[in-house]
């Protein structure tokens, strides 16, 4: 049949499975909206570009579906970058297609003309700028097939205006892609895994380092199986945060900056490493000179480029994380390593349990109530996206994720502003799921704007402002190394009850812990979106901290004065 390339446009995604995609209209990409009234595609209409890409972003992280964001050319395709660079350095598979002016005016610097497919080049899988109709469905399919394929990641389509008015005949068969794995020989990978194996069943304190790998491969019931077979502990990144669940006993926690302290010194104490899709992160190391000294070391992922690139390893093996596993299960010995439990235990000490108790309860508000009070009263089910910055770090010590993808947040990138929006494209992947945002006020005035299409959309999400009325993680860094020089970190937002009644959304304000509760239960049994500001304690801090740099183990630790730095 013969079609405009903006019909084989919206044709190819319906085929492709997509039933919401996230976009803002404009010049450039108007034929590509007025075809989109002819098929039954849910369009969500942001309120900035950048929102649209973190939508489609949560979309993905929260279903391991394909996320779709829509934009025009120049500043609508500019305004894209910050997601897709996120979406990249955190290996989600999103689609962004932009509009570009028409073919004849490439070069020329025509209103709203921007080279986008240059721009993105390093923060893409794969970009295409398609001139024809007739290319418009093969760079489709294969859009697809590069953003979900091997390592996931953002890929872009930048279609000319004449392109999407064109016409051709559409045959979806014929644009089915080739692809084939094509990789540098000297790159490693090839490990054989009778050697893994023979390295985990001759260790005697063995940790297994799982990153987001774990959820991506669909792998968390082969490292639970593989893990409780040899009796081997587990820490987890940041973003592998749900792929073991938190309440697992052989689940030590996280790992890194601001990790627990007993996982880094474990870590450090190990005689071997068996790193399961994670890339030895600069967050997760600390110095690499001294970083895991005693180990040995196996590191398995999908991509070949991460494998001996920030830490030599003995055996790599450039795999699919749960085919890999499943290789290894019937060759590992029953494991018995008491001993190193034991020592594990003693490094905890009264540690051992994260309680919230130990935190001071003296008439203020900490972030920490506010988090182990969200854990508790949703019964540790929700699907929290949280920012980026302190609160971030908060979230991740004192919420217990057991279930995969029930945390989502900008790892890589550290993009401020990631989570409202990113929660809206959550919220439509999993419509029944009870959605938190934990966001700063620093990031939340970020993108703020988002809420109007929460309110359109009529979405039911709950946002937690961790408002201290600091860009609190940049405060932590000043009061530690720079002498409490509070350069540009205090910051003033709008009154944030009544900025959520502008939008029509049930808002409140916290101030002590004995208001918590009643105000999270309140925002639960509100059918709309709720927003709750909670006024915590200026200048707290997130313990322990690995200065940048530092040897992983030498921690600022509660509620110690500083006595290392970064130098040390």
């Amino acid at each position: 049949m013969k079609l405009t390339g903006a019909q084989i446009l919206w044709e190819c995604l319906v085929r492709e499975g997509v039933t919401d995609v996230f976009g803002y209209p404009g010049g450039a990409i108007l034929p590509a909206y007025d075809a989109l009234l002819e098929y039954p595609i849910r369009h969500v209409l942001v309120r900035h570009e950048q929102g649209a890409t973190h939508m489609a972003d949560g979309y993905a992280r929260a279903s391991g579906r394909v996320g779709v964001a829509i934009a025009t050319s120049g500043p609508g395709a500019t305004n894209m970058v910050t997601g897709i660079a996120t979406a990249m350095m955190d290996s989600s598979p999103i689609v962004c297609v932009t509009g570009q002016v028409g073919s004849r005016l490439i070069g020329s610097d025509a209103f709203q003309e921007a080279d986008i497919t240059g721009i993105t080049l390093p923060i893409t899988k794969h970009n295409y700028l398609v001139t024809s109709a007739e290319d418009v469905a093969p760079a489709v399919r294969e859009a697809f097939a590069v953003a979900a394929g091997g390592r996931p990641g953002p890929v872009l389509i930048d279609i000319t205006k004449d392109a999407q008015q064109g016409s051709c005949a559409f045959d979806w068969n014929a644009a089915e892609p080739r692809l084939t794995e094509a990789y540098d020989d000297a790159l490693p990978g090839d490990g054989p895994s009778c050697d893994a194996v023979a390295l985990i069943n001759a260790a005697e304190r063995p940790l297994i380092l799982a990153g987001h790998g774990v959820m991506l491969s669909g792998a968390e019931r082969e490292i639970l199986a593989f893990a409780e077979r040899g009796q081997i502990p587990i820490a987890v990144t940041l973003l592998g945060i749900g792929g073991v669940p938190a309440s697992h006993p052989l689940n030590l926690g996280m790992m890194g900056m601001h990790g627990e302290a007993w996982v880094n010194v474990a870590i450090q104490q190990a005689d071997l490493l068996i790193a399961l899709g994670m890339r030895f992160d600069d967050r997760v190391t600390g110095n690499l000179k001294t970083y895991a000294p005693t180990a040995r070391k196996i590191h398995v992922d999908i991509d070949r480029a991460e494998l001996n690139k920030n830490v030599r390893v003995d055996v790599a093996i450039a795999s699919d994380l749960r085919a890999a596993i499943a290789d290894w299960l019937p060759d590992v010995a029953p494991g018995d390593r008491a001993a190193w439990f034991a020592e594990i235990d003693a490094l905890k000490g009264d540690s051992a349990v994260r309680d919230i108790q130990n935190l001071p309860d003296d008439g203020h508000l900490y972030a920490a109530h506010v988090i182990n009070d969200l854990w508790r009263l949703t019964d540790g089910r929700a699907l929290v996206v949280s920012d980026v910055g302190q609160h971030q770090m908060w979230e991740a010590q004192y919420y217990k994720h057991d279930a995969p993808r029930s945390l989502i947040t900008s790892g890589g990138l550290g993009t401020m502003g990631f989570a409202l929006p990113a929660a809206i494209g959550a919220k439509i992947a999993r419509p029944d799921a009870e959605v938190w945002v934990v966001v700063g006020d620093g990031g939340f005035q970020m993108t703020m704007c988002e809420l109007a299409t929460i309110a359109q959309e009529k979405l039911d999400i709950n946002v937690a402002i961790i408002n201290n009325g600091y860009l609190g993680m940049v405060r932590q860094w000043q009061e530690f190394f720079y002498q409490r020089r509070y350069a540009a970190t205090p910051i003033t937002g709008p009154d944030f009850v009544k900025l959520a009644d502008a939008f029509g959304l049930w808002g409140a304000a916290v101030h002590r812990r004995g208001e918590v509760e009643a105000a999270v239960l309140a925002a639960r049994a509100c059918p709309g979106g709720a927003i709750i500001d909670f006024r915590v304690e200026q200048e707290d801090t997130v313990y322990p901290m690995v200065p940048a740099g530092a040897d992983l183990h030498r921690m600022i630790r509660r509620p110690s004065p500083i006595v290392e730095t970064a130098a040390d």
